[in-house]
């Protein structure tokens, strides 16, 4: 599943406290453990009630299930859903255990065994399921149950998106249609029957391959659909509706033909060409760079707008949220594009990772996330250009991670407890398990690695296996040994190295000292070192890489150092100069890294170093330096000034003509407000958005010819219409950045600068570059655009969605009554995930009013929580999160949050997501 916060692909998996209101770089708006537990028991009574589950209580199913076959009558009021399923007792299992399924919600009709009703008092239902003692080793069970998907607004289970019925099983919605064990370690032959009145949902569709249709004797159709390939409850699908089909072929390399199947929405055919493309690039990709070709006869795909998620892997039947399919130029931006093929990719190579293979338990949910996000980056990076895709992936990291690594929700990228498993789909288990598979592949090598891929699969193909298991094979593959490297499975937080460097020229000799640590999170104060691999270059006097005879270097001149103890010295031999040394290349590993590193040192690397990860390091470096030492000059009452050092090396970026436009783009980024949050022992918002300010603001009048040459340079190259798509896009890129630094500058001039762009523009990348930089106050020309927008984009659900998100996450004072106003907007809609995101989602990101002094941005946030909580627990958990600073923030903002935090705490029927989220959240501001 990609998790999808915001449901933006420009934004997709960003948390909902970015902190970008200042940062001048253009992305487009819109943008546990036991101790844990005991201590948030003790703070707060409410927390009685949560009910943990515990990764070393695991046990094996009592009953495994060979075969399952349903059949789903739909109505929208009153579906029924007869489950008839072969059931085995497991091995070892005593005969006194009963057979215990999970059901939520349901209506039970009958439960009959081995063909037999029973009756009342041979079963007992509960609100959690059904439970019946007594069974023989092996018998068959049907269900008959009854529920309304009209009023299923939670985004789980079957319900109704507009007029079409979906499902999201994921991670545990199974329960919702039938009663079952839900758990990911029993797989299944599944055989499915839909029947509907095709006359209003021509499309009746499940998993697998369609064995068989027709219409019954009442006149309503069916369709039969066989999936061959065992899978667990939470990759089933079912799809029924009205849409616009395209379709097309593709041929594997042993020679299969795949029919692809692509559904939207009628009308929108047109939009979805480019998702269409990108099934049969994922396809190509896998084979080539894997060896993995699909399975079945058919691989669907379906967009729905109202899905809690980006898109679903279930097997052979994807379902996407929209915003991940439908794309033109005139309705979506780059970024949306380059995120709908990553997304596109991410769902299809869980066919293998996380579908033939899949989690024993939720706990190695990072088993397939992990190792999928880490697939679909090497896709947008062999496709795309690898270097910009390295740095994006790092920033997400260092912002996003980061910030849930030293917040209340820190967990290791495999937890040891939940009490509610959809609060997991984080940034730890996506983001950082994707980082920790990157280091196996950096560890061992990209043979090596390939090697261990195929011994996985020869190894557990068809079955549900853990984390040790994918070490295993990668273990066999290699000959390493990965037991210290598990640290990164079970230890929460970020690794931080400090280096120190000493050049011994008499013996042409380097050495760099590393010294280890982890800072305590919940439930884990003492932390063993991890494996860490540290990639490194030296650079001479010149800027080229120093050639080590004594030390294995790769093709560019690296060498990567495991880092493997608290305290280790590296010794370099043959080193005739001293050299500048070229730190956590291609961001090695997920850690802080710290050197000190004068401005000089950090300029030449700038306009040096070889690799490009450690040349936009360095920019960033000297510019957190810079805006943390305003923050402090700030702090001490002093006038603060823009150190000349730093505009000086800011203004050697502005001036290369030779950099790669989208690489340029991102070296003329300043670290976000979130990054600079994290280096400081109190969240100082205020003065980390005055020194953001002044240094945006400095830079924009001191290079304002500069970034007026580059914006017209730009501009005139993309009107030729003789750039690659590539090269277009990075052109767009660094034309934006420029605008947005320009219109920073706040005159007439450049308001009407920004203002004719968005007029002129003939694609949603430059109007809505346009549209967020006019909409950062209020001004004759930000309503005009405003209004436009919405009279030519009111019917497009999805673009209507880039106006709420981008009035949401304005830094204007006014942003709040404006945010309340719109909830009353016709393209605002309570009910629908998109919606909330972009709204609500907006404003929770959107720092600057959400830690507003007043505390009105906490207030508003919270009732947003309260409701939403009452019908889509999910969807409030995620928004919960934007109270995650709590235990950073200064006295005076920590009471304001605390009082909204027991608020919503005091809810007399919170749901134990959202309850989760706000426990750990007070608890982690106890003193």
């Amino acid at each position: 599943m990609y998790e999808s916060p915001e449901s933006t692909p420009e934004e997709s998996r960003q948390d909902h406290d970015a902190d970008r209101d200042d940062n001048p770089e253009l992305s487009e708006v819109n943008q546990g453990s036991e101790k844990l537990r005991e201590i948030a028991l003790e703070s707060m009574s409410q927390e009685s009630e949560l009910k943990t589950v515990n990764r070393l209580d695991y046990k094996p199913p009592v009953y495994l299930i060979p075969e399952v076959n349903l059949t789903f009558e739909l109505d929208p009021e009153n579906t029924v859903v007869t489950n008839r399923s072969q059931y085995q007792r497991g091995e070892g299992v005593s005969a006194d255990e009963p057979l215990v399924l999970a059901g939520e919600g349901l209506k039970l009709l009958e439960v009959s065994i081995n063909g037999r009703k029973l009756d009342a008092s041979e079963y007992q239902q509960t609100e959690e399921g059904l439970r019946i003692e007594n069974l023989p080793d092996s018998f068959e069970l049907e269900t008959k149950v009854a529920f309304n998907p009209e009023a299923n607004k939670s985004g789980m289970g079957l319900y109704k998106s507009g007029e079409v019925f979906c499902t999201q099983m994921e991670a545990e919605g199974f329960r919702k249609v039938t009663f079952a064990p839900d758990r990911p370690d029993v797989m299944s032959h599944y055989i499915t029957t839909v029947v509907a009145d095709r006359s209003k949902y021509p499309h009746l569709l499940s998993n697998g391959n369609m064995i068989d249709e027709g219409t019954l004797s009442d006149g309503r159709d069916y369709t039969v659909w066989d999936d061959p390939f065992d899978k667990p409850s939470y990759l089933f699908a079912v799809v029924a509706g009205e849409f616009d089909l395209l379709t097309d072929t593709y041929t594997t390399a042993s020679g299969k033909k795949v029919a692809i199947e692509l559904y939207v929405d009628p009308g929108a055919a047109d939009r979805a060409e480019y998702a269409l493309e990108a099934i049969s690039k994922s396809m190509k990709w896998d084979e080539d760079r894997f060896g993995l070709e699909y399975d079945l006869d058919k691989f669907m795909v379906v967009a729905v707008d109202s899905f809690n998620a980006g898109a679903m892997e279930n097997k052979g039947l994807n379902i996407f949220n929209s915003a991940y399919v439908l794309a033109d130029e005139e309705t979506a931006t780059d970024d949306d594009f380059q995120g709908i093929e990553a997304v596109i990719g991410h769902e299809y190579f869980h066919n293998w990772t996380g579908d033939r293979v899949t989690c024993r338990d939720w706990f190695q949910l990072t088993l397939k996330e992990g190792l999928t996000v880490f697939r679909d980056q090497e896709f947008t990076s062999d496709l795309n250009s690898r270097e910009v895709k390295r740095i994006d992936d790092a920033d997400g990291i260092r912002s996003g991670q980061f910030a849930e690594d030293s917040g209340p929700n820190a967990h290791p990228i495999r937890p040891d407890s939940y009490a509610e498993i959809d609060n997991f789909y984080t940034w730890t288990v996506y983001e950082k398990g994707a980082e920790v598979i990157r280091m196996i592949h950096t560890l061992i090598g990209e043979d090596a690695f390939q090697e261990g891929m195929k011994k996985y699969f020869e190894l557990y193909d068809g079955q549900a296996v853990t984390c040790d298991d994918f070490i295993n094979a990668m273990t066999i593959a290699s000959g390493r040994d990965f037991g210290q490297f598990m640290n990164w499975y079970s230890q929460a937080g970020t690794p931080e190295l400090e280096v120190a460097t000493r050049y011994i020229p008499e013996d042409s000799a380097y050495e760099l000292t590393v010294y280890q640590s982890c800072p305590p999170t919940p439930g884990q104060d003492e932390k063993e070192p991890f494996h860490i691999p540290l990639k490194v270059g030296l650079l001479d006097s010149e800027g080229n890489d120093i050639k080590l005879g004594s030390h294995s270097q790769q093709d560019d001149g690296s060498i990567v150092l495991e880092v493997t103890k608290p305290f280790q010295t590296f010794r370099f031999e043959g080193v005739t100069e001293e050299p500048v040394p070229s730190l956590l290349r291609d961001f090695s590993a997920p850690v802080k890294l710290y050197y000190d590193r004068s401005d000089e040192e950090l300029a030449f690397l700038m306009a040096n170093d070889t690799n490009s990860f450690a040349r936009y390091d360095a920019a960033q470096t000297i510019a957190r330096k810079e805006l943390l030492g305003i923050v402090h000059s700030l702090q001490q009452g002093e006038e603060p000034a823009v150190g000349k050092k730093f505009i000086a090396a800011f203004g050697s970026v502005v001036k290369d003509e030779a950099l790669d436009p989208a690489f340029k783009s991102r070296m003329l980024s300043l670290p976000s407000v979130g990054e600079i949050i994290e280096e400081l022992p109190v969240a100082d918002y205020k003065n980390v958005f005055a020194a953001t300010k002044l240094v945006v603001e400095t830079l924009a009048r001191e290079y304002e010819g500069e970034f007026d040459a580059i914006f017209a340079k730009f501009t005139e190259e993309l009107k030729g219409g003789e750039l690659s798509e590539g090269e277009a896009r990075g052109a767009r890129e660094l034309k934006n950045t420029a605008l947005a630094y320009l219109n920073r500058l706040d005159t007439d001039e450049q308001r009407q600068h920004t203002f004719e762009q968005y007029s002129n523009a003939e694609n949603m990348t430059d109007r809505m570059a346009a549209l967020v930089a006019l909409c950062r106050q209020p001004s004759p020309e930000r309503d005009i655009a405003l209004r436009d927008f919405h009279d030519h984009f009111k019917d497009n659900t999805l673009v209507m969605d880039k106006w709420l998100g981008v009035q949401a996450s304005s830094p204007d004072s006014s942003t709040l009554e404006t945010v309340k106003e719109l909830e009353k907007h016709p393209a605002f809609d309570p009910f629908v995930p998109n919606k909330i995101y972009a709204l609500i989602g907006g404003f929770a990101g959107n720092a600057k009013n959400f830690h507003d002094e007043s505390g009105s941005g906490y207030k508003y946030v919270a009732d947003k929580v309260i409701d939403i909580d009452k019908f889509n627990p999910n969807v409030a958990a995620g928004i919960a999160t934007a109270f995650k600073k709590y235990g950073k923030l200064e006295p005076k903002q920590k009471a304001l949050m605390k009082t909204e935090l027991d608020r919503i705490l005091g809810q007399p029927e919170l749901n134990k997501g959202t309850k989760e989220i706000v426990s750990k959240t007070l608890a982690s501001g106890s003193d």
